[in-house]
């Protein structure tokens, strides 16, 4: 073989070792600090509903494995029922205050959570700890609040429509309505790093499409196919898992503003979906 001959094959080799150690770096940190791609939490709340005219009851309780959790409840006159509210995962309550607003003239009322970890919650984020906060949520709103399975509603977006779900198949409400959500966490992970072997190396899964099919309520999957987080493709394939009855509103924007962006038909689609669980 050729000095240049060996020269290039040297190269590619040097090439290939610094590849492999790139990539066996990613798997490392994709191990390490898989908590940090899946949970964004913020502590300080930023505004309450008083802000947007809207009385409020500050709440605490209590998860079943001691966490003490944060949350508020905003009646309404004379309510169609009460939405159980289970955000994504980033931000906290404080973010969320234009769909209370949304509720609210839907003529809802709304108990929105932390998870632990977030805003005023106590504790660490874990995706057991999540499902934990979702029945001390249920627990408190059927217990302390006293209102029965049928009056309510449980609704989630993004990771939360995971948690919803889960929270769903445990229980029985009224109904479930899920937007933006994730299949699970092993297929969004996989669309978003198809080049690393993510359903070996997952430690959290979210399953929303297999809670979906344990969900004994009606339905409502909401997505937009310009979503720009979670393809449109899991939203199809939550609504194909649900039994009926069962909803598709296809909204249009991206993951976190769609719902705004849609405008009045979101809140028509919803008010549609909602008035039919209350006949």
């Amino acid at each position: 073989m050729s000095i240049m001959g060996s020269n290039i094959w040297s190269f590619i080799w040097s090439f290939v070792r610094i590849a492999i150690v790139i990539y066996v770096v990613l798997v490392i940190l994709m191990v390490v600090f898989q908590s940090r791609f899946i949970y964004f939490p913020e502590r300080r709340i930023y505004e309450t509903p008083r802000i947007v005219g809207l009385q409020f009851e500050d709440v605490s309780f209590e998860a079943s494995d001691g966490v003490k959790l944060s949350g508020w409840f905003i009646p309404t006159e004379q309510p169609k029922g009460v939405i159980l509210f289970c955000h994504g995962n980033a931000g906290n309550i404080s973010h969320r205050l234009d769909s209370i607003k949304i509720f609210h003239r839907l003529g809802l009322s709304t108990f929105i959570f932390d998870y632990r970890g977030f805003g005023q919650s106590d504790g660490k984020v874990t995706e057991k700890g999540t499902y934990l906060d979702a029945e001390a949520a249920w627990n408190f709103l059927v217990g302390k609040k006293q209102a029965t399975p049928s009056e309510i509603i449980i609704f989630g977006r993004s990771l939360g429509g995971a948690v919803a779900s889960w929270l769903a198949k445990e229980h029985t409400p009224k109904g479930l309505i899920i937007e933006s959500t994730f299949s699970s966490v092993q297929d969004i992970a996989a669309d978003l790093y198809p080049y690393l072997p993510v359903k070996l190396l997952a430690r959290f899964h979210y399953n929303a499409g297999d809670y979906i099919r344990q969900v004994k309520c009606p339905v409502m999957v909401i997505h937009s196919r310009n979503d720009d987080i979670i393809p449109f493709k899991h939203g199809r394939c939550l609504f194909e898992a649900a039994h009926e009855p069962k909803e598709f509103l296809e909204i249009t924007g991206s993951h976190n503003e769609g719902f705004l962006t849609s405008g009045g038909f979101y809140a028509d689609g919803l008010n549609s979906f909602i008035s039919k669980l209350i006949k």
